[in-house]
């Protein structure tokens, strides 16, 4: 459970930083992409990224069985 906690709090920071990246227009990939230059998407990407924390707090918190 702790990896599997962790696995998926990385894989959310990861996606909630791409997605503050393309909203701050940082990250210009893919080209076409909806989000670019799209404030929402910071905050959104930074909320997920924040989840994707506490994930990872839980998972190292958690005791192993």
């Amino acid at each position: 459970m702790k990896a599997l906690l962790t696995f998926v709090g990385v894989l959310l920071v990861a996606a909630g930083l791409l997605f503050a990246g393309q909203g701050a227009g940082i990250i210009d990939w893919p080209s076409g992409s909806f989000m670019l230059g799209a404030d929402r998407w910071v905050t959104y990407g930074l909320i997920l990224a924040g989840v994707g924390l506490l994930f990872i707090i839980l998972g190292w918190g958690r005791r192993s069985l």
